[in-house]
């Protein structure tokens, strides 16, 4: 950034490391959570602050006409609202033929990159969730936004998107006192941390009406985002549509395991659909209820997160915005990863392994690298049981959204099923030498539980001989502390006294080490990744506003060839049909076009969809002897001529990356033009 740019923002960023160094100060004094909270509630809204200024002082150039875009992708079916002839569903797409094709392919890529490449075990789980397993997880209770409905039409909206919109309505009143406005903008940037009761009360405070009938609005409520179903005829077994599709890995880890013989590391991975019920689903693709998923959850020993195949990515730079970046008030900055590894930056290798591949694979699918970033959680973000999570962002006219999220989810989701269910989801570890370790179990009083549970002591006996150390000792206090403790399993809650149960420790000598691994989790949303790829790809032609057209990369690209014959005369049929059997047998996507547009006109549609190359058969193609025809590259919009028989492995070499454009220009001679005419064909 220039000069002028820094000085701007100089005061924003001392605010954000001030009000950093605020809440690490508090943190190191323990200072009461509400303290806590209400720094970091301050710290996250002035770095907001920061972003959207360094946002709009960022170059204007790289800007996408927004409604140019979408009236392509509507226009040319890439995907549509469903249910488009009833009014339409928000939230819900369906793709056409040209966003299916690109979104298989993206798909085939990922599973090319990913699970091919790293040989990683790739399953497919249901979609139906029984209710206990999202219990298990979490899902059940923590899974919700707030919401407020029209007291009238009963009419939802997602309550901090309205308060949002409300204020900033108020705001852009010339009448709005600068001391007003100023309160309300800072309402709007810490909409993120206000509690059900807070929010309530600025509902009030501020008057929010329903901004479509302008009828009241209830407080806001809870509501969980997944679909709730019934498994079964008899609805005695609630169960939900999956909210991601990690836990069906998670679920299967005791049957993977043995099917990688019982070794770690390996890593399983699934692709399918997720569904979340957002109360207002917005932004096209970046927020919608029914959404593909590809995730990978690489097991690994926690006492060894080193990547084999890291020094081979050590070396790769990417853009990096560190958590102390974000709370010191710096930008993000390129790195290199072995450097952000050694450091410290990111916390492991197998962790700075996968940001590197998935680096490689957004590029790879046409994502610009200019607008990736990889953004890490600060503290207050992370989940309790991470250890370290970065998400790849790409800047789009939306500002910066997370398309893949990777994160080190430490043991926690394997030892959660692993209680509830009482089956140990561990992995065995042969030791060199043999060690005495200490054991902490729960010594339970089978006379005691017997009596207070009599046939459900059998249960409670079970849950008890399962748990681990830290669960254990952390019942232990409770035991000390009040006497007592509850547990639940199997749906039933039960309190254990310090007569039912105590803790013993011993040691003992081990052979073989049981550890429950690790879990490194990249999660890719397809949707996002394929908006990302349309903006970062749209582009209208020099000197024709009219023309547009997408530089898909020829691997993603929904066809890779167009085959345009220049006339409908019947001479040229048999080279169309020559061309395209040949291009089938050699697994290159095509579109015929024989319409009887001009051939500038033909070039523009296949242009529009983002056809990467296109054969055109023309007069000299018929006329004269080897026949040859015309290859035409859709972003430099240069043509080559070669033989009719090499173009189809020619377009397929081009289409997997095995060649260049610029290879195949340096190999071929360029198309000046035709040498023959219609008059040496047979009249039409």
């Amino acid at each position: 950034m220039d000069g002028n740019t820094e000085e701007l923002l100089a005061p924003l960023r001392k605010a954000v490391k001030e009000q950093g160094d605020l809440v690490r100060q508090l943190k190191e004094e323990k200072a009461p959570a509400v303290d806590v909270s209400k720094a970091v509630a301050e710290l996250k809204a002035r770095k907001r602050v920061l972003e959207a200024k360094e946002l709009a002082l960022q170059p204007q150039d790289d800007l996408i006409d927004r409604p140019k875009l979408e009236d392509t992708l509507k226009r040319r079916f890439f995907y549509d609202q469903a249910f488009a002839i009833y009014g339409g569903v928000s939230g819900l797409y369906d793709f056409g033929p040209v966003g299916c094709a690109l979104k298989n392919n993206i798909i085939q890529l990922w599973r090319q990159h990913f699970i091919q490449e790293e040989q990683i075990l790739e399953i497919d789980c249901t979609m139906l969730t029984p209710e206990a397993v999202l219990k298990t997880s979490g899902h059940v209770e923590k899974f919700a936004d707030f919401m407020v409905k029209d007291v009238k039409n009963g009419e939802c909206f997602r309550a901090d998107h309205l308060l949002k919109a409300h204020l900033q309505k108020l705001m852009s009143d010339k009448k709005c006192a600068a001391e007003k406005r100023a309160e309300m903008d800072s309402v709007v940037t810490q909409l993120d941390n206000y509690s059900q009761q807070e929010l309530a009360e600025l509902f009030v405070k501020y008057n929010v009406k329903s901004p479509v009938t302008g009828n009241d609005v209830s407080p806001p409520i809870s509501f969980n985002l997944m679909f709730q179903t019934c498994i079964g005829p008899g609805g005695n077994m609630p169960g939900y549509l999956r909210p991601e599709t990690a836990q069906g890995i998670f679920l299967n880890f005791k049957r993977l395991l043995e099917f990688n013989q019982g070794k770690l590391p390996f890593a399983a991975a699934q692709i399918g659909n997720s569904f979340r019920n957002e109360i207002s689903p917005r932004s096209g693709l970046i927020r919608v209820r029914e959404f593909t998923m590809a995730e990978i959850e690489h097991f690994v020993d926690p006492n060894d997160k080193s990547h084999p195949k890291f020094q081979s990515l050590a070396d790769l730079e990417l853009t990096l915005y560190s958590s102390k970046a974000q709370t010191s008030g710096q930008s993000a900055h390129k790195m290199k990863l072995g450097d952000a590894v050694e450091q410290g930056v990111i916390n492991n290798s197998v962790l700075g392994y996968f940001i590197g591949r998935i680096y490689l694979y957004l590029v790879k699918v046409g994502v610009s690298p200019d607008k990736l970033r990889f953004r890490q959680h600060m503290d207050n973000e992370m989940a309790h049981y991470a250890c370290d999570c970065w998400d790849a962002e790409t800047k789009t006219s939306y500002g910066w959204i997370e398309i893949v999220g990777c994160a080190d989810r430490s043991c926690y989701d394997l030892t959660c099923h692993a209680r509830a269910t009482k089956v140990p989801l561990v992995a065995e570890k042969p030791l060199k030498e043999a060690k005495t370790v200490n054991v902490v179990q729960f010594d339970a009083n089978k006379g005691a539980i017997g009596k207070a549970y009599k046939k459900d002591a059998k249960l409670v006996m079970e849950y008890l001989a399962i748990c681990d150390e830290c669960y254990i000792t952390e019942q232990e206090r409770l035991l000390n502390e009040i006497g007592e403790f509850t547990i639940e399993t199997e749906g039933k809650t039960f309190k254990l006294t310090q007569d039912m149960v105590s803790v013993k420790r011993f040691q003992k000598i081990l052979h073989v080490e049981e550890i429950v691994p690790n879990v490194i989790e990249p999660s890719f949303g397809i949707g996002r990744i394929m908006y990302s790829i349309f903006e970062h790809t749209f582009h209208v032609r020099e000197g024709d506003e009219q023309r547009t057209y997408f530089s898909f990369p020829a691997t993603v690209a929904p066809y890779k060839c167009s085959v345009l014959p220049l006339s409908q005369n019947h001479e040229f049929v048999p080279f169309v049909q020559e061309l395209s059997e040949a291009l089938t047998r050699n697994g290159v996507s095509h579109k015929v076009d024989d319409s009887s547009g001009s051939i500038g006109r033909r070039y523009a549609r296949t242009d529009e969809i983002g056809v990467a190359f296109g054969i055109t058969i023309d007069f000299d193609t018929v006329n004269k002897t080897p026949h040859t025809a015309t290859l035409r590259d859709r972003d430099c919009m240069r043509q080559i001529r070669a033989e009719v028989s090499d173009l189809p492995s020619i377009v397929r070499d081009l289409a997997n990356g095995v060649t260049t454009w610029a290879e195949v220009e340096n190999k071929y001679p360029i198309f000046e033009g035709q040498e023959t005419g219609r008059k040496e064909t047979t009249e039409e």
